[in-house]
């Protein structure tokens, strides 16, 4: 508008006001976009959080640490017949039937009812042999989800105070009950292929092979290198860390309690 009131008939202030119309309507789509995806990331953190409490249930896990859980393996196996194990850490929200598909894919985001879901289910590395703590190293995988669902607690771990609060780590599968202690944890990214290996031709190249991990862990246990040695099995629970954009990676290897079962 000029002085008297009037609507300016200049060009160029004409294509100033279709502008500043046009920025406000992109500025406005933008804010509706990112609250949409907001409000989707919200309903799909809802519904794993929904899925993870369903199967809970099939798992009655005491307040004593010393007790494992006891696992109702028929009603997990009318949902999905591949579940080969349950894992629970007391005192941490772990506590997660373990699946088992042909590849590390499937249940990246694929529920144990078939289903889209964004943390899929914790999956058992399609190379282990079935049911777990066969191979030299068993490798179990887990969403650490942005909300702090699911593997979150092993990614805490990373804290020498946390590391030292966990003392117990339970495998149980349909036929063994395995009690097993934290002994170190380690970043890496998910291009190392150093993680992925689960038979080795003697105890003593296992041994070698955890010494090589312990050189680079963020905490451990302050007997580590002792109990490295005595060492047949590990158990090692793998999960995001973020530290690396997408590709960051918190990796915590387990042992068998001296005298567990």
């Amino acid at each position: 508008y000029d002085l008297s009131g009037r609507r300016s008939r200049s060009v160029w202030k004409r294509v100033g006001r279709v502008l500043s119309v046009l920025l406000f309507l992109v500025g406005a789509g933008l804010i509706l976009a990112a609250a949409g995806l907001w409000v989707r990331n919200q309903m799909q953190y809802a519904e794993q959080d929904r899925i993870n409490e369903e199967l809970a249930t099939f798992a009655d896990v005491s307040t004593n640490a010393a007790t494992s859980p006891r696992v109702d393996w028929e009603g997990l196996k009318a949902v999905n017949d591949e579940v080969v194990g349950w894992v629970q850490i007391p005192g941490t929200a772990v506590n997660f039937p373990v699946y088992q598909a042909s590849d590390n894919e499937k249940y990246l985001h694929t529920s144990a009812e078939g289903e889209y879901s964004l943390g899929g289910q914790v999956f058992m590395d399609y190379e282990n042999t079935a049911p777990g703590m066969v191979d030299s190293q068993t490798i179990i995988y887990g969403h650490h989800l942005r909300n702090g669902a699911m593997f979150k607690p092993i990614s805490d771990m990373e804290n020498q105070e946390m590391f030292d609060s966990v003392s117990t780590v339970w495998y149980v599968t349909e036929a063994a009950t395995y009690e097993l202690e934290p002994l170190l944890i380690y970043h890496t990214d998910a291009n190392d292929t150093n993680v992925r290996q689960f038979q080795f031709g003697s105890s003593e190249e296992l041994s070698a092979y955890l010494q090589g991990l312990l050189g680079k862990a963020v905490a451990s246990r302050p007997d580590a290198a002792e109990r490295i040695a005595g060492v047949n099995q590990v158990l090692t629970l793998c999960t995001c860390n973020y530290d690396n954009g997408e590709s960051g990676r918190t990796v915590l290897v387990c042992v068998p309690k001296t005298g567990g079962a």
